[in-house]
């Protein structure tokens, strides 16, 4: 259909302290909304069926899978200045976030580095790549150092003595995304949310003032026309006694994710494969191949588990936020569609919604990202 785009939708009236509040989805953007929306007066109610144990393998989840990259500069890609804008204000808020989840959920240490992401380039069709990626981010303002090999050795020893060079990019950050969940979870209880596990599947059944579908790839069983589809991931977690390296590695084909205990996670493989939530064979070979280029010492590791996530991509490859439904009885809102930026968005989404939910109006940084933007008006 062409026209003009449709633009956001604002609430019809703010949703006032007190006002139920129902969301559905619990991992890290459900979470975050929860939780923020708690401490803004709002009385939560969290609905996703895992609720029931402790987060684990196997589901599919997204935020359970993720390496835990906060990653703007690194994850900037052509034609997506828009989102880009919005991944740097997330990364903004990040270090406060970490601070104050931290006293919320005091028996968790998240895990946030913010040492830097380090791209590296095999050989010199990988190091034309990065050139040409390094001229665009500086076309942007991005901060980012190119490095020959031995700069790059000499800020990670353990990579390949045959790599040809690499990218620093210091404004990228890391988490440990399962302790940020745990997190989460902690500090949404202990501000009062209602954690229900139960399977929702119908809005209609939803005794509340207000509802936030956040249920990642899921999501469009609940809101049919919402343009979101699962991205299946692969991940590899491997252990050992001492770090391997200090900040995140990327290489063309794997990025590599430190824990400061020794743990190192490899990632992620990008499949069509719609809720397929094996591991395959095929993939955990690839992966361990170009780990094993850029980090030889990896094969001294334990490989102590493989994971599968479902990220929730948009046509776009950015999220969907805001109003869906402004009238009727109550306003339904979206949180979904972050694909490959969940971990990194979280606060900030958190914020967006609970700023749209108690003040009525969309807030600028939304703007772009209206669930109604791939209808047109004409």
């Amino acid at each position: 259909m062409s026209g003009t785009p449709v633009p956001p939708v604002p609430l019809a009236t703010p949703i006032p302290a007190g006002s139920d509040v129902a969301v559905v989805g619990a991992g890290v953007i459900g979470l975050s909304i929860a939780w923020q929306a708690a401490r803004a007066g709002l009385s939560v109610t969290l609905h996703d069926p895992a609720l029931a144990a402790p987060p684990r393998d196997g589901e599919g989840s997204a935020s359970w899978a993720a390496a835990g990259m906060l990653a703007p500069v690194t994850e900037v890609h052509y034609g997506e200045e828009s989102l880009l804008a919005l991944n740097r204000a997330a990364a903004d808020r990040w270090p406060a976030f970490a601070t104050e989840l931290g006293a919320a959920a005091s028996n968790t240490d998240i895990g946030y580095r913010s040492s830097g992401t380090l791209s590296i380039a095999r050989d010199g069709d990988d190091m034309a790549v990065l050139d040409e990626l390094a001229t665009y981010q500086d076309k942007l303002g991005l901060d980012v150092e190119r490095l020959r090999a031995r700069e790059a050795r000499r800020l990670e020893p353990a990579l390949s003595p045959r790599i040809r060079g690499g990218l620093l990019a210091r404004g990228d950050h890391s988490v440990d995304n399962r302790a940020l969940v745990t997190a989460l979870r902690e500090a949404a209880a202990g501000a009062g949310v209602r954690l229900v596990a139960d399977r929702v599947d119908d809005l209609c059944t939803l005794a509340a003032d207000a509802v936030v579908v956040a249920a990642g790839a899921a999501s469009p069983a609940l809101l049919p026309d919402l343009p979101v589809r699962p991205v299946k991931g692969q991940l590899l977690h491997f252990r050992g006694s001492t770090p391997l390296l200090t900040r995140t590695v990327r290489g063309a084909e794997v990025y590599l994710v430190p824990r400061a205990d020794g743990r190192l996670v490899a990632g992620a493989s990008v499949e069509e494969r719609g809720f397929d939530r094996r591991v395959t064979a095929g993939a955990v070979h690839e992966l361990l191949r170009a780990a094993r280029e850029l980090l030889p010492d990896v094969d001294e590791l334990e490989l102590v588990g493989t994971t599968v996530g479902l990220r929730p991509g948009s046509p776009d490859n950015a999220p969907l936020l805001g109003t869906v439904e402004a009238g009727g009885d109550r306003p339904v809102l979206v949180a979904s569609g972050h694909y490959r930026n969940g971990i990194l968005l979280a606060p900030l989404t958190g914020e967006l919604i609970v700023q749209l939910l108690r003040e009525g109006r969309t807030p600028d940084l939304l703007g772009p990202f209206s669930p109604g933007r791939f209808r047109s008006r004409s």
